[in-house]
């Protein structure tokens, strides 16, 4: 399986998430001891697994780091490079089941990630949204797929029309992710974007798909000013730096790139609902911690000069 690092540098990278994930889960363990109920007769203590759910987080986002495409890969993988590291490793059914069941751990981190670039990016700091499409398979095979048949829509892009859901973004000239959102494909982009921006103040920049006075009016209202760009058909002027405004908005398709392109986000390898979603979840969760660590890698540096 062709990937960019060395063995060497995957296993550094295999500790260095375990590290950032068994941290995470204590913090989390610390602030919800007081309401994590007591085993009792009424509640026996819960099935013990024979990986630790540190070591499960660990192995689902270090996926997305080693070019593997499918799970069965993946798992191969691991069993043949890592089997002194992980004796215990569940059969492989087993595997990909816990992997499925542990996405809300991935919405967990993916919403931490988010809250934490939302605090060091400031009000006057420019942000970007914008939404791409999840097919989940080939518009030909729209009426035969049977996976996604009760969730995933038929809408079109400027692509062409296209066959599941869609992501939705806000994030910062940093390409880091502040907020986003997966949903149905025939959602309307401004509807997606009034669900995230609860938490976001200053300067949105959308393109054409976002126009409406009356969201404009909206977000005003709201703290936040929404500029985007206008249709073909529409006559308007602006100036130089609004010019420059809308040439930002390509930060936000290289987010999209590196998703598709480099975590694969956009597949149709899943067997369930629950397998895109937590497919889409792991994604984002590796993606946000990557750019984690160059935030903390910059800070640090800032410090030592």
């Amino acid at each position: 399986m062709p990937t960019p690092f060395q063995q060497d540098d995957l296993t550094i990278l295999l500790i260095s998430i375990y590290c950032f994930v068994e941290e995470f889960h204590q913090t989390i363990l610390r602030s919800i001891h007081f309401a994590l109920e007591r085993p009792s007769q009424r509640r026996p203590p819960l099935k013990t697994r024979n990986l630790s759910i540190t070591e499960l987080v660990t192995l689902a986002l270090f996926k997305q780091f080693t070019g593997h495409k499918t799970w069965k890969s993946f798992y191969r993988y691991i069993k043949t490079h890592y089997a002194l590291d992980f004796p215990h490793l569940p059969q492989y059914n087993h595997f990909v089941e816990v992997m499925n069941v542990l996405s809300p751990y991935a919405v967990l981190l993916v919403g931490a990630f988010c809250a934490f670039f939302r605090r060091h990016t400031s009000t006057d700091q420019l942000k970007i949204t914008d939404s791409t499409k999840l097919a989940v398979c080939s518009i030909k095979r729209e009426f035969s797929h049977k996976v996604c048949k009760a969730l995933a829509r038929k809408s079109k892009s400027t692509m062409g029309w296209f066959y599941g859901f869609k992501l939705h973004v806000v994030c910062n000239q940093l390409m880091q992710i502040l907020d986003c959102r997966i949903l149905t494909a025939t959602v309307d982009d401004r509807v997606a974007l009034e669900m995230m921006w609860a938490h976001i103040f200053g300067l949105i920049v959308a393109d054409a798909g976002y126009l409406g006075k009356q969201r404009a009016a909206k977000a005003r209202a709201h703290g936040k000013i929404l500029f985007t760009a206008v249709k073909a058909n529409m006559k308007k002027l602006m100036t130089t730096w609004q010019h420059d405004l809308l040439k930002a908005r390509q930060i936000i398709e290289s987010v999209f790139s590196v998703l598709k392109l480099r975590l694969g986000i956009e597949t149709s390898l899943p067997r369930s609902p629950l397998g895109y979603f937590a497919h889409y979840v792991w994604c984002l969760a590796a993606y946000q911690l990557k750019l984690f660590w160059e935030h903390s890698a910059c800070q640090s540096v800032s410090l030592l000069a």
